[in-house]
């Protein structure tokens, strides 16, 4: 059994927090009596004097100064089960687990956590990414309460989120961006292409990769991150999602390839969730707000 209250810890930090009892009386609504006989306790169940007074200054002790350190941890934490007992008690989610692909951009993704984190700053956001039907595989199982991915489950479950654009592009210093004049198909065999696989632990050797997969070389690697730094370094050519690589195409660490035909190419993203009114408060906002900013941008 604790031999001290969580209300006499209140009153010690409150005495600190407004310099004096007669102060922390008056801001605590408490009478100075009640302040000094809770401060007291305190002192004789440790043993120890926690104030001093100086002319008209209530001064903490080195003592006093050690036991704020270590209570001012206490208070926090029980006003964090607080917290998390009024949340659990409107219904609101203590956790959600959102799987996006990696293709998505990442300026829109962090812009909707923060909000969401705003909104709801208690709940634990789990983000896991993944590449082609990786997302839709975790909804399925349901490792995840929302899946943003390139593979719609069909109308009722997946909306149109967003279109991303991807480039086929090089390092400058690349054998193809020599050949003056525009590139083919057959230019482009020749050449190592990096692509990412699929994250999806069921997914089909059809559905292991993506982009134009005619290459004779290629460079399978599972994170879009690794295909970025390789192209980068001159090791192949990809296509990538231009909002990703928009930093390395204005400093010129990459460019595109001029293809005889397209050079750019477009995939739809889709946000996939099992049933909207299931879902909680959390859940709910953070699928408004991704909607919102992929309108707006």
């Amino acid at each position: 059994m604790l031999k001290i209250s969580l209300e006499q810890w209140r009153m010690f930090h409150a005495v600190v927090e407004f310099g004096g009892f007669n102060q922390a009386s008056q801001n605590v609504y408490k009478s100075q009596s009640s302040i000094h006989n809770a401060v007291s306790k305190i002192e004789e169940s440790l043993g120890v004097k926690l104030f001093l007074i100086k002319g008209r200054k209530t001064v903490l002790t080195e003592a006093g100064r050690m036991i704020l350190r270590r209570s001012d941890y206490l208070l926090e934490e029980a006003k964090k089960v607080e917290d998390i007992g009024l949340t659990l008690s409107k219904g609101i989610e203590s956790h959600l687990k959102i799987a996006v692909d990696e293709v998505f951009p990442r300026t829109l993704l962090y812009q909707a956590l923060e909000q969401v984190s705003e909104k709801f700053p208690l709940v634990q956001i789990e983000l896991l990414e993944s590449i082609l039907s990786g997302a839709n595989e975790m909804l399925d199982n349901d490792n995840v309460e929302i899946a943003i991915s390139p593979n719609s489950l069909g109308a009722g479950v997946s909306e149109h989120l967003c279109e991303i654009k991807f480039g086929a592009v090089v390092n400058p210093d690349h054998p193809l961006n020599k050949i003056d004049r525009k590139l083919t198909l057959e230019d482009l065999k020749k050449c190592r292409q990096i692509v990412v696989r699929d994250s999806s632990t069921s997914s089909n050797k059809e559905r292991a990769s993506d982009g134009w997969l005619k290459a004779n070389q290629r460079w399978t690697v599972s994170h879009m991150q690794s295909s970025i730094d390789m192209i980068s370094k001159g090791l192949g050519f990809a296509w990538l999602p231009l909002s990703l690589i928009k930093d390395k195409l204005n400093d010129g660490t990459l460019i595109p390839l001029q293809l005889d035909g397209n050079s750019e190419r477009t995939v739809p993203l889709y946000l996939t969730f099992k049933d909207f009114d299931a879902l909680g408060p959390v859940a709910q906002h953070f699928i408004v707000t991704i909607k919102a900013l992929c309108t707006a941008a």
